[in-house]
């Protein structure tokens, strides 16, 4: 298999998965919850277990709504949900919520007093702006509106917000954890500082153990380049030229429908018109992908096994662009 040329997300959730919540990455997820969670007189957590999740398969890293989240819970009961969300797709307020509820409901069995609930920490690390302040990292609790009271401490919900912290003019990855873990997990971060951050910290030095292994085991790549598929432009793309390819089609369907100047005939115009759309629209798709993964440096075997084209249509499309 060629080598991949880009370094691979570490925003992909598939990919977060995979460094920071299967069974041996406690010590990564250990040191990134004491970044997120340090604050005055907070003491560290001193172990995590991690609660793993179902087996992926490749239907579900494909869909694009599915939850890849890291769930685990600390020597001390405290059950932690983190969940990566890089589109924004509304309601993210309400999602948090719900999945806090979903975690909190799971820390008790039937018949249990309710003093067994555990407390809930929600972490969400997203790649869009959601809240109106400047603040790349917020935590959120129940108050009281007036006396400034905490009903319960059951429930903190955590917001990093990517995209307020590359605007940080000043990084310190020095003695800040949380900002050498955010620039780790940005894309973009430059190679040198990627080496810093991982020579500081040994959990992020097993993180990039990680991702380095995704990178080289052609099974664990093919379902983070499918993830990425499901969820950054290729998704868009797929999307956008189906509808293009939709309107297209009816057009000629109604078109065709007019010429037999019937009306059942224009029915079947439009039924075989989009069919064509969505034939086109999915050829679309297709092209666009072949040709980003292409520029990527993702060699011609594994844009066939995701895309499922023959290597003579793959080598067509890129001849016809150039590449």
């Amino acid at each position: 298999m060629q080598k991949i040329v880009e370094r691979l997300n570490p925003l992909n959730d598939f990919l977060f998965l995979k460094y920071m919540g299967e069974k041996g990455d406690e010590e990564q997820l250990l040191s990134f919850l004491n970044a997120v969670l340090e604050k005055d007189g907070v003491k560290p957590l001193r172990s995590v277990e991690i609660l793993e999740n179902k087996t992926f398969s490749a239907e579900i890293i494909g869909d694009k709504t599915s939850i890849l989240d890291v769930r685990a819970v600390t020597d001390s009961g405290v059950r932690v949900n983190i969940e990566v969300q890089l589109r924004n797709i509304g309601s993210m307020d309400r999602r948090s919520l719900f999945y806090w509820s979903r975690e909190y409901s799971r820390g008790i069995e039937a018949g249990q007093d309710y003093t067994k609930l555990p407390r809930v920490i929600a972490i969400n690390i997203v790649n869009f702006e959601f809240l109106e302040i400047e603040a790349f990292h917020t935590c959120f609790h129940l108050w009281e509106d007036h006396h400034r009271l905490m009903l319960t401490d059951a429930l903190e919900i955590h917001f990093i917000d990517m995209v307020k912290f590359r605007r940080c003019p000043e990084k310190d990855i020095y003695s800040n954890a949380l900002h050498r873990w955010l620039s780790f997990m940005d894309k973009d971060t430059a190679k040198e500082t990627i080496k810093e951050v991982t020579a500081m910290d040994t959990g992020i030095q097993k993180a990039q153990e990680k991702i380095q292994y995704v990178s080289n085991d052609r099974d664990a790549l093919h379902a983070y380049l499918l993830r990425e598929m499901a969820l950054s432009d290729y998704t868009s793309g797929v999307n956008f030229h189906r509808r293009e390819g939709l309107k297209e089609g009816l057009q000629k369907g109604i078109q065709k429908g007019l010429r037999k100047g019937m009306k059942e005939g224009k029915k079947e115009g439009m039924k075989e018109g989009m069919k064509e759309g969505m034939k086109e629209g999915l050829r679309k798709s297709q092209e666009l992908f072949v040709l980003n993964s292409r520029r990527k440096g993702f060699s011609l075997e594994l844009i066939r096994d995701i895309t499922e084209l023959s290597e003579s249509e793959i080598l067509e499309i890129l001849k016809q662009s150039g590449l």
